[in-house]
């Protein structure tokens, strides 16, 4: 057992952090825990409800304080809210860990999370308001992560092949 999450996935919506964290954990039997389920859990409404009722500041506060107590969980795989990275008391808690950025165009990332009022983020103009949370994002993804693994056209599985052999290759070093 290691005394750090196994992995840590990070992206913007619809690159699949959810899936294929479950996948990848899956496969190692491990358990996976996904930081904006746990908050949707605790809170016991949707994140655009907590958006909408609360504030945008109140959401990140508890997005901090969720992502920087499953940090300190042992041997597990974690899937981060897509703008937790932006925190940088969460880029600080992530050094040393082995992060995993899933990339994906706007093309597969509309397909699959299809821009609806379920993603606060991108309620107004979805496809240019992703656009821009990528490009405010994409340095940071890039920065924090040990690998980026593109998305484009994969299944899930195809993904979590290359993260799961990825992980393999570490742990042979």
């Amino acid at each position: 057992m290691s005394e750090l999450p196994r992995l840590v996935l990070v992206g913007p919506p619809g690159a699949g952090k959810s899936t294929v964290g479950a996948q990848v954990a899956q496969r190692l039997g491990l358990e996976h825990h996904d930081t904006d389920a746990a908050i949707v859990r605790a809170q016991g409404r949707s994140i655009s409800d907590i958006f909408v009722d609360d504030g945008e500041a109140v959401f990140r506060a508890l997005e901090r304080g969720e992502v920087l107590r499953a940090l300190g969980s042992p041997d597990v795989v974690l899937s981060l809210g897509g703008g937790a990275v932006m925190d940088p008391d969460v880029q600080a808690a992530l050094s040393g860990h082995t992060v995993v950025f899933l990339d994906v165009s706007i093309a597969d990332a509309a397909g699959r999370v299809g821009f609806d009022a379920s993603r606060p983020m991108l309620v107004v103009n979805p496809r240019a308001s992703w656009m821009r949370l990528m490009q405010a994002r994409r340095p940071v993804y890039e920065a924090l992560a040990t690998w980026r693994v593109d998305t484009a056209g994969r299944t899930p599985q195809e993904v979590t092949d290359e993260v799961v052999a990825l992980l393999g290759t570490q742990e042979a070093l």
